[in-house]
Formats: C-alpha cells, structure tokens, sequence
C-alpha cells in the first residue's frame, strides 16, 4: 500500500485539499497521505466505513492517565522510579515483549509517532486519533491500548485492576466524550471476576462504550464455571463482547522462537483459538445465545482450520462436548470477526474460499490495526474482486453498525 513513513520538509495538499499546514515533525496526516489518495480515488468519503479495531498508544499519555489510579501504593509505583523517569513507560511493570516490532527504527512512526502535535487547545491524544479516521475515511473507529494487550499477564492481579479502570476512566472522560465517533470496547481485568462485572456496570453506558474485550494473551480457562457471571452481564447489556488477540515471547513453547516474525504470525492465532476451541466445545453458546462475540486480530487463515478442525473431532466425540446441538462449524459462522491482519494467499480464490467459510458478507467487520506496523486500508477490502457491491458495504461499515447498534451517519440518509 505503499504507505510513507519519511516526514516531509513542508506542508503539501496530497489530500485532496483536506488540509493545508506546514509539516513539522511528525504528523499522521502526513504518513497516511497515500491512504488519503485511495480513499478519494475508490470514493470511500461517501461511503459507510467503519474501522473495528485500531490503537493508540496509551503510554504517550501515562500522567493522564495515571491520575485516574487510586490506589496510593500504585500511584507511587507509577510516578516514581528509575524505569518510570528513563523509559516514561510501562512503569507498573508489564511483561515485556522481548522484541521490537519497528524493524530497527526503519517504521519511523513507532519512534516520531510520540513527538507529534495536537490541535491548539484541544485534546492531543485526541487530535492525533482524529486525524487517522480522517485520512483513511471512517465513519467511526473503535480504539484500543496497546502496551496494556499483554497486561492479563501481569503477575499482580491488583495492577490489572487498578490500570484498566484508571484507563477506561481517563478514556471515556478525556477522549470519547468529545467526539461521537471514537468508540472503545472496554478492557476487562479477566484475572478479577468481581472486578470485571463493577467495570461492566459502571461503563456500560459510557460515552462511546460499544462492547467489553478480554485479552487474549492470559491463561484463563474461559469456560470456567466463574467467569458465566461475567458473560450473563454482558449478555444483558445487548453489547458484544471481543477476545483480542496478541503475541508474547514469554509463552514457553514460542520460546523455541528465533523471530520476531514466527512469533507474530503463529502468537496472534494460537491464543483465539485456544479461547475460541474452549468456548465452543463448553457449549458456551448455548448457554449465552444472545452474547454475540468477536475475535479480532488474529487474521483470518486460521478460521477454516480450526472449523474442520473442529468439526471432525466432535464427529468423532460428540459425548464429550453435551452441550452442542450443531457443528462446531455452523457456531463459528455466526461469530463476528475482525479483517486484520487479512493473508493473501498466493491464488486469490482460496481467500474467496475462506470468506464464504465464515459467512464474511455478514459477519467480518474491517480493521485497519493503524497505527501497528501490519495495518490495513478500507482499499484492502474494497478491491477484492469477488465481492459483490453489497457484501463489501457490508464488511466495510454495515455489519459493525448492525453490531455496535450505531446510527447511520447523517450524510447517508439524504
């Protein structure tokens, strides 16, 4: 997609003359110039574009949100210390990665990304947030952290606790509550049972609030008999709830891993289909038939696997999984899923393949993962020649608005 990553030296209407100002530093608008260019060129500006999984970076706004914190103990951890002044991040201790995923600083955006500059007056986090979903045509985005993904395996659950409400605080306080189209689906400290249903309570009709997302990276039975609580009161807020997938080095069998690379294409499947095997074969819906559920950014190549996958064990084994009346295959058709990170195979007719595998026309939702060095365009949707004009409305805006229970833009109805 051939998406610029070397600052300009001036400002220049690459836009369409969306914007005009000189570039200093770093500016989003700038790196996704050429986003702008698709969207213009394939008319996204007047279409229905929903982006069902982006990120910022929460650590660039740490004070923030370290103020909502109130545990005193943990204020302390957070504000002072050798990590928290040398790095000015990930000062509760979160597992580290162990890698970096910038390629040595050649995706300039990871390093510049922190110098950029907000509005004048206005919220920085939320200037720069706006002006992706400006540069890239959407109509809504919904927005998660990202060093926070491997916080479900801290070794203090009181840290889950404290910093997933301090977050979810300071995002739907400082950042959604401006703007109607920056939408979160709410973090939940999974390791805290009690925890996760104060935070479904209290957030559930937050500004911009459209769901509840568990990390995937943790080592959580979801089907433990402790955890129905929490998906009953989800369930009867009428919102999804997301499994949101990731990678960690520290996971003992990846450590056989020498790259980075093998770790993110194997790290991001591996933990939803761990979660999605043990929530089917528990019969977990049929027990929550109205919880819809969503699995997002682990791609979609492992999708067909695991449904045959699936399939011919409980064939084989139908008494060990009671609770099912159908197929592991026919439950994973009416889940939702996100686009990104979306595989090209090498024959364009096995994607066609996969897509019709997984009911795509109504049930996956368009992710771009921005700002993540593996992002995704509307463009990648939209140019794939197998879909009729319908299914790609549909993947790129109309089934998140059916799911997320938004309303349609103003500018669509006249």
């Amino acid at each position: 997609m051939a998406i610029t990553e070397e600052p300009a030296t001036s400002g220049a209407d690459g836009a369409g003359g969306r914007w005009v100002r000189p570039f200093e530093g770093f500016d989003t608008r700038e790196a996704l110039r050429n986003a702008t260019r698709q969207a213009e060129e394939r008319g996204l500006y007047d279409m229905l574009v929903v982006d069902a999984d982006a990120h910022h970076y929460e650590s660039d706004s740490w004070p923030e949100v370290m103020a909502y914190l109130d545990d005193p103990i943990l204020v302390r951890f957070a504000t002072h210390g050798a990590v928290n002044k040398i790095t000015g991040g990930n000062p509760l201790g979160f597992p580290e990665p162990g890698f970096d995923s910038d390629l040595a600083g050649r995706i300039t955006r990871y390093g510049l990304g922190r110098q950029e500059v907000g509005e004048p007056g206005a919220n920085r986090e939320l200037s720069v947030m706006r002006r992706s979903l400006e540069a890239m045509a959407l109509d809504y985005q919904v927005v998660f952290p990202s060093p926070m993904l491997t916080l479900g395996m801290h070794p203090d659950v009181d840290v889950e606790v404290a910093v997933s409400r301090a977050y979810a605080r300071w995002l739907t306080e400082r950042v959604l509550a401006e703007d109607s189209r920056m939408l979160t689906m709410i973090y939940l400290p999974f390791n805290d049972v009690e925890a996760s249903l104060k935070m479904i309570a209290e957030f559930a009709d937050a500004p911009g609030v459209v769901g509840f997302m568990v990390t995937s990276v943790r080592h959580q039975p979801v089907h433990h008999k402790s955890f129905m609580p929490v998906y009953r009161a989800i369930e009867e807020t009428g919102k999804p709830l997301a499994f949101h997938a990731g990678q960690t080095w520290t996971e003992r069998s990846f450590q056989q891993l020498n790259r980075f690379l093998s770790v993110h294409a194997l790290g991001f499947p591996y933990y939803n289909m761990i979660h999605l095997t043990n929530w089917i074969v528990n019969g977990l819906p049929e027990r929550f038939p109205a919880l819809k559920v969503v699995w997002i950014e682990a791609g979609l190549a492992w999708l067909p696997f695991i449904s045959q996958r699936l399939d011919n064990e409980y064939l084989m084994r139908s008494s060990e999984a009671p609770l099912l009346k159908r197929r592991p295959s026919e439950y994973i058709r009416e889940m939702y899923f996100s686009s990104q990170p979306m595989e090209y195979p090498e024959k364009l007719e096995w994607l066609e393949s996969t897509f019709d595998q997984i009911n795509a026309k109504t049930q996956l939702l368009f992710a771009s993962d921005w700002p993540h060095w593996d992002f995704d365009l509307p463009a990648t949707i939209y140019d794939l020649p197998f879909l009729d004009d319908q299914s790609r409305r549909n993947i790129l805006g109309e089934n998140a608005l059916r799911l997320f229970d938004l309303a349609m833009p103003e500018k669509y109805l006249t």
